[in-house]
């Protein structure tokens, strides 16, 4: 009996909808590998900042992106590797969240690499992909397509009982008005 084909699972949808949670116990229920797309634009967010440079300067991003090596510790935790140092929790301030989808996201050049990264990790399948375009860019081919809505106020909830959880409490007016000028951001891009 030959073995099962693996897989691409491709889960797309807004900020806050809830791509992470299903991901991550999609992926531990199959035994596929986790990858979270939009960990990787956070990760060279955090490069820039690290080398002091502009995040509206498009060509030195574009230019940091394409020397910045990403990876994903298998398991469990979600951990996120840059260049080897891990950067799991320095990818979730609210300083990187601010920059990624105003800047470093809506660049073509950071996009095209990252893209292609993304490609050649799902290549061989086996793998469960969370992140935006994630069903229409990165993997259109993919076997198992989810896209997760929800409103813009009960992601925000979602976020503030998250935060709360974590002991880092923010408001949740302030947390709305994140996600609205996010989604404005991203339908721009």
């Amino acid at each position: 009996m030959s073995p099962k084909p693996k897989l691409i699972v491709a889960i797309d949808g807004p900020a806050g909808s809830g791509k992470s949670t299903v991901a991550k116990l999609a992926a531990q229920r199959l035994q596929y590998t986790y990858i979270d797309t939009g960990a990787m634009y956070r990760a060279v967010t955090v490069a820039v900042m690290r080398q002091g440079l502009d995040p509206a300067d498009q060509t030195a991003v574009e230019q940091v992106a394409r020397a910045s090596h990403i990876e994903f510790v298998p398991g469990k935790t979600g951990r996120v590797l840059l260049n080897g140092e891990d950067v799991s929790e320095a990818i979730r301030s609210p300083e990187v969240s601010r920059l990624v989808s105003a800047h470093v996201a809506s660049y073509p050049g950071v996009r095209q690499v990252l893209v292609a990264a993304q490609r050649a990790m799902g290549a061989h399948g086996g793998v469960v992909m969370e992140g935006r375009d994630i069903t229409t860019v990165v993997f259109p081919q993919a076997q198992v397509k989810i896209f997760m809505l929800a409103s813009q106020e009960s992601r925000a909830l979602r976020r503030f009982e998250e935060l709360r959880l974590k002991g880092k409490p923010q408001a949740y007016a302030e947390l709305l008005a994140d996600l609205q000028k996010r989604d404005a951001e991203d339908a721009r891009r």
